[in-house]
């Protein structure tokens, strides 16, 4: 038992160097092959048989890979070229295209209305908003794709004191939704508040993103305040942990925006109401 034990991939230094055969491997045939991202890599299998090491090996030296953005992989289709991981500055505040980059320019983003809903608010966002919360709120939810990947899922709460209607085809043709706010009522983020934390998805998030078993995600919860020191817009954006890298510079020092569990940040929906028609509520 002993000699097989040692015939085996015994000591982590050894499995260490197997599994960095498949990545030094992979790296070395997407720069002689000159692999474009999206191109497809050869499968588990065939790394295993041309570097001579294990399935577990293989899958290892690819998780380090896919974890630096090097590689994609997806359950039953295969293993392709990864665009590496794009910078996000979560502190720039306005549109989020603006917060986001490759390396050499900003990556293409398409964004999907999930959907527009009116209701009340928890209490901690209605904390956050100074707001009563029995008051009514937009709630807009919006994926982002980046490269026809689901990369970002996105929601904004908007009381209806200060954003009384929506324009949904507007939202719905992927325009900006913090244009819309500023041209329809004057409502530019002077300043955002955020809390930033590394979670386990939620069901819906695993849904919606593509996530596997083991994938987690990066949540930015933050606030928006006018020139006055008004919040106006309170938001939360869930990124697929793996594919981002944060960077943030300078802040201010605020104490509205409290951590709270993902329960407590919920919009009770009242019923039907078409964006352009809901309710307002005077402050």
């Amino acid at each position: 038992m002993a000699k097989r034990s040692l015939d085996s991939e015994a000591s982590g230094a050894e499995r260490r160097l197997r599994y960095e055969r498949v990545y030094d491997y992979v790296l070395e045939l997407i720069k002689r092959e000159r692999l474009k991202p999206g191109d497809r890599l050869p499968s588990a299998p065939e790394l295993a048989e041309r570097t001579g090491v294990s399935m577990i090996s293989v899958r290892r030296g690819l998780e380090e890979l896919e974890r630096e953005g090097r590689v994609s992989r997806h359950q039953g289709v295969g293993t392709f070229v990864g665009s590496g991981r794009i910078v996000a500055d979560p502190s720039r505040g306005g549109e989020l295209l603006a917060s986001l980059s490759d390396g050499s320019a900003r990556p293409k983003l398409r964004t999907e209305l999930l959907g527009i809903t009116v209701g009340t608010t928890s209490h901690n966002i209605a904390r956050a908003l100074v707001i009563d919360a029995s008051q009514p709120v937009w709630e807009v939810r919006r994926l982002r794709r980046v490269g026809g990947s689901a990369a970002i899922l996105e929601r904004a709460v908007l009381p209806l004191s200060r954003v009384p209607a929506l324009d949904e085809s507007y939202l719905r043709a992927g325009k900006s939704l913090y244009t819309y706010l500023a041209e329809q009522y004057g409502l530019r983020d002077d300043y955002v508040e955020q809390a930033i934390e590394v979670d386990r998805p939620s069901p819906a998030d695993r849904q919606v993103l593509e996530l596997g078993r083991t994938d987690h995600v990066v949540r930015i919860r933050g606030v928006s305040f006018d020139a006055d020191g008004s919040a106006f817009d309170c938001y939360e954006q869930t990124y697929r942990a793996t594919e981002f890298i944060f960077y943030s510079a300078g802040g201010t020092n605020r104490q509205l925006l409290q951590p709270g569990k993902a329960g407590e940040w919920l919009v009770r929906p009242l019923t039907a109401v078409t964006p352009a028609s809901a309710p307002r509520r005077r402050r």
